[in-house]
């Protein structure tokens, strides 16, 4: 019975793997990358001749047999695109059915873009929560954002280029005074960091054109504070959700989640914004 290894690759810089992942690399009969074109670099780069298979979101249900059959000849590594495989990609599914095949499944770690991004944001690190990729469509964003109202723990997430702005915006929405970390192509040659507040991430993004892909720290909710929004921030939010088509229950649930004001409250404000918007409607001008 083979044992499936767990082995974490470079985020960025090649330099960056340790001496038990590149022996394990080298005695496994086969390798079971994201992209085999990507591990195929760092393959040639330590020169590693073990042959390669391709295992991801898109074929990993026809893949998963073969593997489990590999498995049964000798020892296979699983590796993603870069980090830990397993987090925030199809590795999950691969391991579980290791183990309900009675392989040992054992991890190597190493370079993590969650570890390195909290380490050095300068947000608390006693306690914090990786919630992934942020909700790509408006209002699932919005309920999403919705529940970090009273995370107390520091936030962790992955995004990509060209979804920053619009996440970082919907966070300055909720939580404009909370600290919030940037951390840019990590190992990498233009490894940058940006410290601020979330209100003053959304000018930076603006002003320096996101590239490459971003680890986002966001400070927790601090115990004892409430974040509760003026009535004219509410109003506003009312009625930007509504001009979207947002029913009114759903509405108030959104803004009601996010401001601090009570479900009935926030109800009762959506007469006020309709009527206001009936009375003095918007220009188009």
């Amino acid at each position: 019975m083979g044992t499936l290894y767990l082995v974490a690759t470079p985020i960025g810089n090649l330099e960056d793997i340790t001496l038990r992942a590149l022996r394990i690399l080298r005695e496994v009969s086969l390798i079971a990358a994201e992209d085999t074109r990507t591990t195929r670099i760092l393959l040639d780069h330590h020169s590693i001749t073990t042959p390669t298979t391709s295992y991801h979101e898109h074929n990993k249900g026809g893949r998963e047999g073969a593997l489990l059959q590999a498995l049964e000849r000798g020892d296979v590594a699983l590796v993603s695109d870069a980090g830990s495989p397993g987090i925030s990609d199809p590795g999950f599914e691969l391991v579980n059915a290791a183990l309900a095949a009675g392989h040992t499944v054992s991890p190597v770690p190493g370079p993590s873009a969650v570890i390195a991004a909290v380490s050095a944001s300068g947000l608390p690190t006693d306690q914090f929560v990786f919630v992934g990729f942020a909700p790509r469509r408006a209002g699932a964003l919005a309920d999403w954002v919705a529940q970090l109202r009273t995370e107390t723990r520091t936030t962790v997430l992955y995004e990509a280029p060209h979804r920053i702005g619009e996440t970082v915006a919907a966070l300055a929405a909720a939580f404009p005074s909370r600290g919030l970390c940037l951390a840019r192509e990590l190992t990498k040659r233009f490894e940058t960091f940006w410290r601020g507040r979330c209100d003053e991430a959304v000018a930076h993004l603006q002003a320096h054109p996101p590239r490459g892909e971003f680890v986002v720290v966001l400070a927790g909710a601090v115990t004892g504070v409430s974040e509760v929004w003026e009535e004219a921030r509410v109003h506003a939010e009312l009625r930007e959700r509504l001009a979207r088509g947002v029913s009114g229950r759903d509405a108030a649930a959104q803004v009601a989640a996010l401001s601090g004001w009570s479900r009935r409250d926030v109800t009762r404000e959506i007469d006020r914004v309709k009527y206001s918007a009936a009375i003095y409607p918007r220009s188009e001008s």
